[in-house]
């Protein structure tokens, strides 16, 4: 018996604790006991002082009562109002899943409704929100999760006694070791180790490279894989993401940390990027196994929320301000020794849909930040400038009967020019091309994770629910938007590296009355930085032979809608922090930009600040 396991049979009587068991940093106690289960808070207060850890009490799962009779007292219990979608057991944890379309009303006032059912069928309830917009991919992601109930039971115990047993050593220091994503855009990978723990900070690749310069730089021997104790991604975008799959193709038995929306978008990129090498001809870095073995291993926090994931390292996600879910990552390392702030790919400034970057740490010796727009001149307009200057470009394309095609990232920009363009009662025809509709349709059932004002847009107008809207996803319905004029294309890639965009931009490229309005930054390499740069014939693929296509379409560049903060924004994120960092490593952004910044954080705020290289490897403590 382990310490916290005696600790919890000598503070509880006997009759009340059948097994303990872990999830995570989480400790689970089951119970035959019917008081005990529905009033635990008096007998586990003192407990959770002592231990400092969340604790659950469950019923013992085979004393549950009836599926049947659970399932009528859940549908006689929740309103017709919240619109309930299904109902999942996970019979081994005793976890009843209760999917519905509006949250609050199915909790009921002061979670009336959640003590009910909890208390009539003795199963922990948990209610899940499904989207407004019908897609396809949340349920196939939640079923294959469910499915795998008896796998994540004991790989979470195990998780949980790694963290919970193992004591934390005495000695310290700390290293980051940078692996991706220093001195560039993409692949962005870091490495943080302790004398106990190894962990591993996004992992993903360059837009349009595949082969090992557009990987991690994992063949080093500061990177060994089956020494790695957790992953943590801040968010889905591939460039931060794209390379975890193979990580678990290879045998990774690490735990993954992400918020909730991050699981849907990641499940979402990951299969549209597997789709998208199988069509270029590419050897698929990875298969499906590499995904499903990473879905198996995913841990959600949501903001706010400290975990344990090692003996010696909590985590806390924060508001990042750039995509739905995205997040700040804050490591507290050891007994209140050192903090890390992982700062990057962050917003701070208010935009339609979300609130800016958090600020707020109490400590903060550490700062890596990004660089995407360090440079003296990314000075982006203002926000009300930016959207003004949309709404006028599209109008007047509306005006000379012209398609307006936007390369659009699925998941925030896309999002964000629909709530603009909802917002101001645009009246023509908005066609949003497949994977698009799938990332719109996680953003309605995740409004907590959005700003104030995205949260109204989002419940209370529903604007992603209005007419204009019109879902595409086969070559024969793009055939047809085609042929409809004046339009709206909001299509993927958003840097014309593969997807439906370049498909668009072959029919459409030749006619002046088109335009092609980028809103997000085109990196180095990209079709989307040459056309950009000013190239006006483009050689491309085109019914298996290669053609050159003349660009006479209008290019339009609006910087103002980026989910990445300006050189104006980074410097006042760090100037609103409430504890000023020790040292700054800027990252995230092309050599020049990331010297620049870093050289003028050290001017302005007198910190210690560097812009590293890849593969170097600093001691911070």
């Amino acid at each position: 018996m382990n310490e916290i396991e005696e600790k919890i049979k000598n503070s509880l009587p006997k009759e009340f604790v059948k097994e303990i068991a872990f999830e995570g940093a989480e400790i689970i106690i089951y119970t035959t006991n019917e008081e005990f289960f529905k009033n635990p808070f008096e007998y586990i207060k003192d407990l959770i002082s002592q231990l400092k850890r969340r604790i659950e009490v469950r019923f013992y799962p085979t004393l549950c009562k009836d599926k049947n009779y659970t399932i009528e007292v859940i549908k006689n219990t929740i309103p017709k109002e919240s619109n309930l979608k299904d109902i999942v057991f996970e019979e081994s944890r005793s976890l009843v899943f209760i999917e519905v379309e509006n949250s609050s009303i199915a909790i009921g006032k002061d979670g009336e409704n959640i003590k009910k059912i909890k208390n009539e069928t003795l199963w922990t309830p948990r209610i899940e929100r499904v989207p407004s917009i019908p897609s396809a991919l949340i349920p196939n992601v939640r079923k294959f999760v469910h499915e795998e109930e008896n796998f994540r039971k004991k790989f979470l115990q195990k998780i949980g006694e790694k963290i919970l047993i193992v004591k934390p050593s005495k000695k310290y220091w700390i290293r980051i070791t940078f692996l991706g994503g220093a001195r560039e855009v993409g692949r962005s990978c870091l490495l943080v180790e302790t004398p106990q723990s190894n962990i591993l900070i996004d992992c993903g690749i360059k837009a349009g490279i595949y082969n090992e310069n557009g990987f991690p730089i994992l063949n080093v021997k500061e990177f060994d894989l089956t020494s790695i104790d957790g992953l943590i991604l801040s968010h889905a975008h591939l460039d931060h993401a794209g390379f975890i799959p193979y990580l678990y193709e290879l045998g990774l038995d690490a735990p993954i940390y992400m918020t909730e929306p991050t699981l849907d978008i990641y499940t979402l990129l990951i299969t549209d990027f597997l789709d998208v090498m199988q069509k270029n001809a590419v050897n698929p870095i990875f298969g499906v196994k590499g995904l499903k073995e990473s879905l198996k291993r995913i841990i959600t926090l949501e903001y706010n929320e400290v975990t344990d994931i090692t003996n010696d390292v909590k985590l806390t996600f924060q508001n990042a301000g750039h995509i739905i879910g995205s997040s700040i990552v804050h490591l507290h390392i050891g007994d209140g020794l050192h903090n890390i702030i992982y700062a990057l790919d962050q917003k701070f400034d208010k935009t339609t849909l979300l609130d800016p970057a958090f600020t707020n740490f109490k400590r903060a010796e550490t700062l890596i930040i990004e660089s995407t727009y360090g440079a003296k001149e990314d000075v982006m307009p203002k926000r009300k400038e930016s959207e003004k200057e949309l709404i006028n470009i599209i109008n007047e394309a509306m005006k000379n009967n012209g398609i307006v095609l936007i390369p659009s990232f699925a998941v925030e920009r896309a999002q964000d020019i629909m709530a603009i363009l909802a917002r101001e009662n645009f009246e023509y025809p908005v066609f949003v091309d497949g994977m698009i509709w799938d990332a719109t349709s996680i953003y309605t059932i995740y409004p907590e994770y959005l700003g104030k004002h995205g949260r109204k847009l989002i419940l209370k107008d529903k604007i992603f629910n209005k007419d204009i809207f019109r879902r595409v996803s086969t070559k024969s319905e793009r055939e047809k938007v085609l042929e409809e004029r004046p339009a709206v294309i909001i299509s993927t890639s958003g840097m014309l590296t593969g997807g439906p965009s370049i498909e668009y931009f072959k029919r459409l490229c030749e006619d002046e009355r088109n335009v092609l309005l980028f809103v997000g930054f085109q990196a180095q390499g990209t079709l989307g930085r040459k056309i950009l740069e000013g190239s006006k014939e483009i050689q491309l693929e085109d019914n298996g032979s290669f053609r050159t296509f003349k660009v006479n379409m209008q290019i339009k560049y609006l910087k103002g809608l980026s989910g990445h903060s300006d050189r104006r924004q980074l410097l006042a994120y760090v100037n609103n922090l409430a504890s000023k960092p020790k040292r700054i490593f800027v990252v995230h952004g092309e050599e020049s930009k990331a010297i620049s910044l870093a050289n003028t954080y050290q001017k302005i705020f007198g910190i210690e600040s560097y812009a590293p290289r890849n593969l170097e490897t600093l001691r911070i403590l």
